[in-house]
């Protein structure tokens, strides 16, 4: 058998390590390749979790706010219900102060409510008017403005005094009552007088939790 060169076995001994050079720098950079993947996802996950735990301690913050907030409403509303200018304003000795104000800016818009507060209270009582008249526009109405209800009334009196008797009455009111527009006509016998004004509610707040998803990026 034929012996290698040494010459020969010098190119065979560089080819070899050529190979086993190649083969370790293609091992190290899939290493390399995996371990900047890894990093990547790694460093992903702690934006991820970083915006998380900033989510849930502004949660924690407004938790403690709110609950702050609510001790000192509850605080107010003890002292309201002494109030002796609420209490003096019931429209029933057995009910409690704070339904002054609520029947002062109602929830809600009901119509009903303040055409009944006209008719039977505010446009009655006065010596010598007489109601001609009484429109509250509903609910949905286009002419209506949000937290307005308006409405128009005609009455009659022979004196002028009793007229004006009835918007001090108005002006009174505990319901919050702005007028708009008045009127006023006379004849021989008695006065006309038309009045164009808006009473006004306030919708009620809700207080919920809710869910909030932190998005992947």
């Amino acid at each position: 058998m034929a012996t290698l060169q040494p010459a020969m076995k010098k190119r065979q001994v560089i080819a070899n390590s050529n190979k086993t050079m190649f083969l370790w720098i293609a091992i190290m950079s899939a290493v390399v390749g995996i371990c900047a993947v890894v990093a990547y996802f790694l460093f992903q996950q702690i934006v991820y979790k970083s915006s998380v735990t900033a989510e849930l301690d502004d949660t924690s913050r407004i938790l403690k706010e709110s609950t702050t907030n609510a001790q000192t409403l509850i605080q107010n509303v003890q002292v309201l219900e002494t109030n002796q200018a609420l209490n003096t304003a019931k429209a029933q000795p057995d009910e409690k102060a704070l339904q002054v104000i609520l029947d002062a800016l109602p929830a809600d818009a009901n119509t009903l409510a303040l055409g009944s507060s006209l008719q039977q209270s505010l446009l009655t009582g006065v010596d010598g008017v007489s109601v001609e008249g009484l429109t509250v526009l509903p609910f949905g109405s286009t002419t209506a403005l949000d937290g307005q209800l308006p409405f128009t009334f005609v009455v009659r009196a022979k004196e002028a005094n009793s007229l004006k008797d009835l918007l001090h009455r108005l002006e009174r009111s505990i319901r919050i009552i702005d007028i708009d527009a008045v009127s006023l006509e006379k004849n021989d016998n008695d006065y006309t007088m038309s009045v164009e004004a808006h009473a006004y509610y306030q919708n009620a707040k809700s207080v919920t939790l809710t869910d909030k998803v932190v998005p992947v990026k």
